[in-house]
């Protein structure tokens, strides 16, 4: 059997986890149709998902269409959730994007519709809810290619709409408008069609439109779209014939070189880990020794501007176990192969993103939606909790590295970077839940960065006071220009000191440009090594050898920090705060309301455009103001305003706002972080 590995996706509330358990229904897979409000859903398998009834984590279901069997990966669809749709994005073959018919496209929908477009994966559009009180044909098909794409095509009207007798009404051949319409859509994307159409556009037979449909659906050209309802069935099997009919099947190569990506790792009941792994090509199967691919990434809202070098390295553990999905669960197999997803056991090291075998893409390849720009402290309610506290963490950074786990080791406290304040509540519950570690949360503050603004440079010299290690650093820290990255050169010769020394000093840098003047991350700077000595081994007479009279590693990791912050002191840092691009589509009888509360928040419009009754402002505003504004849009608008905000760049704390050190991670001052490693020697 092929496999086709389809994505649901959707805004929240919009349908996707109840269209998920009627195509699981209609397909035999389940008896019953579960219900997100009684929590009873396939998909929705965490306790805490059942109780707010909302999907958080990524979940994966199959069922057979015919001689396919389709991987169907249901998608959290609340935007504070994205890194779990942005990790299921880069294994899916095709997509299928729920639009209530009530609430239409919202702005959710649209990063998603945007995200999908660019990555050009084959998408289907599902109007759901038809049956709902203010569903509308006209309006959301308007909307949808508005808003998402022109080049779109309704595979059918609907009747009945508002009411439990709602039907979609297929189009077929005899249609003249759709059959004219899709014509002239398809002809748009290739020559010889729109040679055939303007030569006569009656002789195009219908078999041959649905054969070019299929084909350009299948390179993301054109996206059909389906109406019904996802609570009565209505209009379930024709959009299952879509998936049949218009999407593509996974490629196969079970014989070629082993690669894959991991898109989702959990624990079991015992704790171990599993992977999920997308196939590509080859075969793993059980007891095989798997190498797997890593790259060391900056974990900061910087990703975007800071291209910091990356680390490859690869690692080896051995499978387990293997499972694949088949009909709606996980069964236990001796192997999965290319074009599927298989669960597996016995990686103990493995992470999220990481490739198995031959790597398919780098990591920036692999960032489809903005990092997180917020961020907190987590503070355990019960002092003895502490260590608990971290290792809950931990785990819960392997399902979401995004979350970029951070522990000060001197103040013994834990930062998490957050995409907003559900996230926070949903990370305080599963603490609890699962864990048993009650904790509260620091206030919530933007993530800033720091820039050199200008060069500076210090020296500590071995046997010189107030130098009290077996080695000899000096480092120039020198502006970069914007999304440089951090580099590290050398202006010592390489065999000055043993090379793991040299590599010592670089990992610490990268580590320490952490935490800036200020407490943020330092980014775009070239950091040069100016200086190099150590102590070479030594032993006394008994030829034991004595560390006291020779350098190690941990001389170099302990005295780089302290060089590098009075270099950076020296050349001074700015900080810059994340800028969010927006897009307010509100009415036109609101901007009046509107204008004066973007200024107070240092909101910048830079475009405007009326369309009809509506305005649309696109602009500038800082990612600390969008949770208010967010707030404050639907009595401004009277409900009716739709705001979408991404992360698009950072720009300079201008002089009306306060530059405030990050309070809970200041790094230490010179003399009191020399106390503290002394003591730790």
């Amino acid at each position: 059997m092929s496999t086709l590995n389809l994505g649901i996706l959707a805004h929240v509330d919009a349908g996707k986890t109840s269209l998920t358990e009627r195509l699981l229904f209609t397909a035999g897979v389940i008896d019953e149709i579960g219900s997100v409000d009684d929590g009873s859903t396939q998909t929705d398998s965490l306790t805490l998902e059942r109780q707010r009834g909302i999907t958080i984590k990524s979940a994966v279901v199959s069922f057979a269409v015919g001689d396919t069997t389709v991987n169907l990966i249901d998608t959290p669809g609340h935007p504070d959730f994205i890194a779990e749709v942005e990790r299921v994005l880069g294994v899916l073959d095709g997509a299928v994007l729920v639009i209530s018919a009530v609430e239409g496209v919202q702005a959710q929908t649209r990063v998603l519709m945007r995200t999908l477009r660019r990555l050009r994966i084959p998408t289907l559009v599902f109007v759901n809810k038809i049956d709902r009180a203010g569903a509308c044909h006209e309006r959301v098909l308007r909307g949808i290619s508005e808003k998402l794409s022109p080049s779109v095509i309704a595979m059918g009207a609907a009747t009945g709409l508002g009411t439990r007798d709602a039907l979609p009404v297929p189009y077929g051949a005899g249609d003249a408008a759709f059959t004219s319409g899709l014509a002239e859509l398809l002809a748009d994307h290739d020559d010889a069609l729109l040679a055939a159409y303007v030569d006569d556009a009656t002789a195009l037979p219908y078999h041959r439109l649905r054969e070019e449909l299929a084909t350009q659906t299948g390179r993301a050209l054109v996206h059909p779209v389906y109406f019904g309802s996802a609570i009565t069935g209505a209009g379930v099997d024709a959009l299952i014939g879509g998936i049949r009919e218009l999407l593509p099947r996974a490629g196969s190569d079970p014989e070629g070189p082993v690669s894959g990506t991991v898109f989702k790792v959990e624990r079991g009941p015992a704790g171990e880990k599993i992977a999920y792994v997308r196939m590509f090509s080859g075969t793993v199967r059980t007891r095989d020794l798997l190498r797997f691919h890593r790259d060391t990434e900056s974990d900061t809202a910087g990703d975007k501007e800071n291209n910091t070098a990356n680390e490859a390295r690869d690692e080896e553990d051995k499978v387990t176990a293997i499972s694949v999905f088949d009909r709606g669960s996980a069964v236990r197999s001796a192997s999965v192969s290319a074009g599927r997803i298989g669960k597996l056991w016995g990686l103990g090291d493995i992470r999220i993103g990481d490739g198995i075998g031959i790597p398919r893409t780098t990591p920036a390849e692999r960032r489809f939606f903005s990092p997180p720009t917020l961020e907190t402290v987590v503070v355990p309610c019960r002092a003895a909790d502490k260590g608990a506290l971290h290792a809950a963490l931990t785990q819960l950074a392997e399902q979401d590295p995004l979350i970029n786990l951070r522990q000060d080791r001197i103040r013994r406290e834990i930062s998490v970077s957050l995409y907003g304040e559900v996230q926070k509540e949903v990370i305080q519950a599963t603490l609890l839940d699962e864990f048993g570690v009650d904790v509260t949360f620091r206030e919530t503050t933007t993530i800033c960065v720091e820039r050199p603004a200008g060069s500076g440079a210090a020296v500590e010299i071995m046997g010189k006071d107030p130098n009290p290690f077996l080695a000899t650093v000096g480092l120039r820290v020198d502006p970069a220009p914007v999304g440089a990255g951090v580099e590290f050169r050398l202006e010592v010769e390489l065999g000055s000191m043993p090379y793991a020394f040299m590599k010592a000093v670089e990992d610490t840098v990268k580590e320490s440009l952490r935490q800036g003047i200020h407490g943020w991350q330092v980014i775009d700077c070239v950091v040069t090594m100016t200086h190099s000595g150590y102590a070479p081994r030594q032993s006394h007479s008994h030829g034991v050898f004595d560390k006291s009279m020779s350098s190690t590693g941990s001389d170099f990791r302990h005295l780089t920090p302290l060089v590098l912050m009075s270099a950076l002191e020296r050349a001074g840092t700015t900080v810059y705060e994340p800028m969010h691009r927006f897009r307010l589509d509100l009415p036109a009888d609101a901007l009046g309301a509107v204008l004066p509360v973007l200024g107070r928040l240092r909101a910048v419009p830079r475009t405007s455009s009326a369309n009809g009754s509506s305005y649309l402002l696109e602009g500038e505003i800082p990612a600390a103001r969008v949770h208010e504004l967010e707030q404050r849009l639907p009595t401004l608008t009277s409900g009716e305003g739709v705001l979408e905000a991404s992360f698009d760049h950072y720009e300079v704390v201008r002089d009306t706002v306060p530059v405030r050190p990050r309070t809970d991670h200041n790094p230490l001052n010179r003399k009191e972080y020399l106390l503290h490693v002394v003591r730790r020697v």
